[in-house]
């Protein structure tokens, strides 16, 4: 315990920040935490000593980074190192080769939707085509990454012939300190939550702007998929599930044009604006949402991911969910 003490005092701020000090071990245990330093954090001195100074892995529990984030609805942020800041599109590059790097020949994956993602695609297409991967079989989670997948150059197929995938990667619009997601804000939460749900594994990429509280802390949408036939008392249902307490406002997606956005599945989707986040049991908000006729599936993600790959400024975390 006093070298652990040790190491944390002696650690770089994003370290710091995740773990307090005090009562550590007191607190549950619900995530590994795996640290990788930017070289400009630390030059060791060793340059045989360089992957164990790059890695450090630790036990990091919800409680403590509910504590880190000092509030309710705050995301929660990475300490800033002096210098350039990468870009959000850079953060979320560097998260997606970082969750690619997981990837072996001959694996069944679950390809994921949206702009980080998409990073995840490019840099599968590249080991294809230079081949240091084969024999990958990939399924899109939606029409749009299924084109992408296809130019990268990435094989595809689908649930019927391969129900079991080994390993999925997918961006998410929120992750909370139990690394429970929002997803969906692209529209493909439905097909998403099939193929995730399929997966030995399921590693989820994200900058740290996504890094939240609470579910639906960030003010952004939480999206429920619903079929178009009645949509609007399928709408005023679900918000009179979030009456008690500050409540919530549901508003029917739209596209570009004006018009109602319409999922691959030819669905509708509403979505919930919460003022604090949901602070109710997750799972009991998961089954009233499914109890809703004309609910298809909703994008709250519970107990799904495995692993979180979040960059930052200062280098890149990896929160695991930790089963001991």
């Amino acid at each position: 315990m006093r070298s652990w003490r040790r190491r944390v005092a002696s650690s770089p701020p994003l370290l710091r920040l995740l773990l307090p000090h005090r009562k550590t071990r007191l607190l549950p245990h619900y995530l590994t935490l795996t640290l990788t330093l930017n070289s400009r954090e630390r030059a060791p001195e060793n340059p045989k000593s360089l992957e164990r100074e790059r890695e450090r892995e630790m036990r990091v529990c919800s409680t403590q980074m509910k504590q880190a984030a000092g509030g309710a609805n705050k995301p929660l942020s990475m300490a800033k190192s002096p210098g350039s800041e990468p870009t959000q599109e850079e953060l979320k590059k560097r998260a997606a080769h970082r969750a690619v790097e997981q990837v072996r020949s001959g694996m069944v994956l679950g390809l994921g939707t949206g702009s980080t993602a998409a990073h995840a695609l490019d840099r599968i297409g590249e080991l294809l085509r230079s081949g240091q991967l084969q024999n990958i079989v990939g399924i899109p989670t939606s029409k749009k990454t299924e084109a992408h997948a296809a130019m990268a150059g990435i094989p595809l197929s689908d649930l019927a012939a391969h129900p079991t995938v080994d390993l999925s990667i997918d961006g998410a619009d929120e992750v909370d300190p139990r690394l429970n997601l929002v997803k969906g804000r692209g529209g493909s939460l439905l097909r998403e939550k099939m193929i995730e749900g399929a997966s030995k594994k399921f590693v989820v990429i994200v900058d740290e702007s996504k890094m939240v509280e609470r579910i639906g802390g960030s003010g952004m949408a939480v999206p429920v998929e619903v079929v178009q036939f009645g949509w609007s008392l399928t709408m005023n249902r679900l918000k009179k599930l979030f009456e008690q307490g500050k409540g919530c406002v549901g508003e029917l997606r739209k596209g570009e044009d004006g018009s109602p956005f319409v999922t691959d599945n030819g669905n509708f989707v509403v979505d919930l604006f919460f003022e604090e986040g949901i602070s109710r049991d997750l799972n009991e908000v998961s089954d009233e949402i499914l109890r809703i006729t004309g609910v298809a599936e909703h994008g709250i993600f519970i107990g799904m991911a495995t692993s979180v790959v979040v960059a930052g400024s200062d280098g890149i975390v990896v929160l695991e969910r930790d089963e001991c």
